[in-house]
């Protein structure tokens, strides 16, 4: 394997972790009752604690700052999207916990976060020269 998958895996690696940390762990009730009001302080405490936890991935592969405050950017802007759009969509459509709908709506909201992932790690490369 060569080195550069080898550092790539360690971002996904490091991206996983923290997604588990910031989603389940650490999320706290104003976070998570707020995030589908537009603007309000606990998505967005919500968002940048997930991308303030992110910065390790710039030790394992160090793009630049320009390169790296715009990842960072591009990584609170989805996640504070794609979380609101799921608060909408269950709100909205009124799901609720053992609905399949509602599993559906929360499937789409992680996988839409992992792949938010693979382009962060795809910038992160291409901005590395890997």
């Amino acid at each position: 394997m060569s080195q550069d998958v080898k550092l790539l895996l360690a971002v996904l690696l490091i991206l996983q972790l923290k997604h588990f940390l910031c989603d389940f762990v650490l999320q706290t009730p104003y976070q998570f009752m707020n995030k589908g009001k537009y603007g309000h302080p606990g998505g967005i405490i919500h968002a940048g604690l997930h991308t303030l936890t992110s910065t390790p991935i710039f030790y394992v592969i160090q793009p630049g700052w320009l390169a790296a405050t715009a990842i960072m950017l591009g990584e609170f802007l989805a996640h504070y999207h794609i979380d609101w759009l799921k608060e909408q969509t269950v709100k909205r459509k009124r799901l609720k916990f053992p609905q399949a709908e509602y599993w559906w709506t929360f499937g789409a909201d992680q996988g839409l976060h992992q792949l938010s992932y693979l382009a962060m790690a795809a910038a992160l490369a291409f901005a590395a020269g890997l």
